[in-house]
């Protein structure tokens, strides 16, 4: 019988059908993700610019920038995170972690909130990818995977709804909420918008570990012996170990937009090279599409890195120092 999947090509990480389907629910899942911590973070950097009178310029801005292309940051998102394939998105997950966890490392004598926020912003694309990898992992082989998935994105966009609703309300009503005291949510962030950062750290680290955990675990299925196994992980590790010294090295002593920009091509080229050797050739046009999708997320944070960059940023409160000590 004829069967339209038999000519069509075939794209990383889905078919044509219901695996199509469930890749772009995954995506829009991951999407959705991004939203809500790209939300939160314009509500914390929103209330620093109301409290600093010279930030009129950088709050103007803000709200300019993400009106106009918060659909399409959306949109594009989930196109890179549909088409990016589930390897090589494990890869960037995993790259992510170790270095996420050498910088914390190196800032535990002395934690400081700009560091903390650029690494959230920095983030962004890998949590995506983070996202897509647990959904494939953990309903892998599920009898209703597509009703599942349904399921999640209609949870995942009502976060992104509330998020966003809460961002645009405190744009237009926080500065006099928090003067007339009317409010309980602009009280609430009067009172505790310092603790954001400790609130998404932790949420992040949930994330990034079930992530780590699905990647793991996605990419050894592919390998039948524990020989072929050793060949791919070792090369990797090595690669991801250099590629973490060497950025971190760069960051320290160029601290700047354009150096962010480097380093994902730095990042991207690496993991080209390596999957030239141990990947396929679908997995190198998803490195290509990880490349676009990290570059998208920069341009899309270009207000905010610029804002994480800024000497005066405010240190964490004592009582968020307590809450990351615990």
């Amino acid at each position: 019988m004829f069967s339209l999947t038999s000519w069509l090509p075939s794209l990383p990480s889905l078919d044509w059908g219901s695996s199509l389907l469930d890749s772009l629910l995954q995506g829009l899942i991951g999407a959705c993700g991004v939203s809500v911590l790209g939300s939160f973070m314009k509500i914390y950097f929103f209330i620093y610019c109301v409290n600093d009178p010279r930030r009129v310029k950088e709050r103007l801005n803000l709200l300019n920038q993400w009106r106009l292309l918060e659909p399409l940051h959306l949109l594009g998102l989930t196109v890179f995170l549909t088409v990016v394939g589930v390897r090589v998105a494990a890869l960037v997950v995993l790259e992510f972690s170790l270095r996420a966890v050498s910088m914390l490392l190196t800032l535990n004598k002395g934690p400081l909130v700009p560091e903390f926020l650029q690494l959230f912003l920095l983030c962004q694309y890998s949590l995506g990818c983070g996202l897509t990898c647990g959904l494939s992992f953990l309903l892998e082989g599920a009898p209703h995977r597509t009703l599942n998935l349904l399921l999640s994105l209609g949870l995942a966009g009502l976060l992104a709804s509330w998020s966003q609703r809460l961002y645009s309300h405190v744009c237009r009503l926080y500065e006099l909420h928090s003067h007339e005291h009317y409010c309980g949510a602009c009280l609430t962030l009067l009172a505790k918008w310092l603790d954001l950062p400790i609130l998404l750290g932790r949420a992040l680290r949930v994330a990034f570990l079930v992530g780590d955990l699905a990647a793991v675990a996605l990419l050894n299925r592919d390998f039948l012996t524990t020989s072929e196994a050793v060949r791919f992980w070792t090369p990797l590790t090595i690669c991801y170990t250099l590629l973490v010294i060497y950025m971190q090295e760069e960051q320290r002593q160029h601290p700047s937009q354009q150096n962010q920009y480097q380093t994902v091509f730095v990042r991207m080229g690496g993991l080209f090279i390596l999957l030239l050797t141990v990947g396929r050739w679908l997995d190198l046009m998803g490195v290509f599409v990880s490349l676009l999708g990290e570059l998208w997320c920069l341009a899309s944070s270009r207000v905010l890195l610029d804002l994480c960059h800024k000497q005066d940023l405010p240190q964490i409160s004592s009582t968020a120092k307590k809450k990351a000590q615990s």
